[in-house]
């Protein structure tokens, strides 16, 4: 018996109350299976794809590819940005020269 490839263009609410539009289907690592959403390009961001848990959907809403890509355009689903650590060693300088001029400024009152 042949299985069926799913495949399809949806709304995908989570729990969390999060919304995501974009293509669905199903993706399997080692034993476990999750459901890959490909979220399309958009005005506002480049495509990019995302992997849920079955557990962690709420509902799948089945739509045709145009209402898939304006909703996509609409709900402003952004990609996770990546960790700069040069970014973060800046802000963590910061907050130690500040938190060091205050404790100098309490020392000398």
């Amino acid at each position: 018996m042949a299985t069926e490839k799913f495949e399809l263009d949806a709304i995908v609410e989570l729990f969390g109350h999060q919304r995501v539009a974009g293509r669905v289907s199903e993706q399997s690592i080692g034993v476990a299976t999750f459901i890959r959403i490909d979220i399309p390009e958009t005005d506002h961001q480049p495509g990019f794809s995302r992997l849920v848990h079955p557990n962690a959907i709420y509902a799948i809403n089945p739509v045709t590819e145009e209402v898939m890509k304006e909703m996509a355009n609409r709900i402003h689903q952004k990609p996770i940005e990546s960790w700069d650590i040069r970014e973060m060693q800046k802000k963590l300088l910061m907050l130690s020269e500040k938190n060091k001029s205050e404790s100098e400024f309490i020392e000398e009152v």
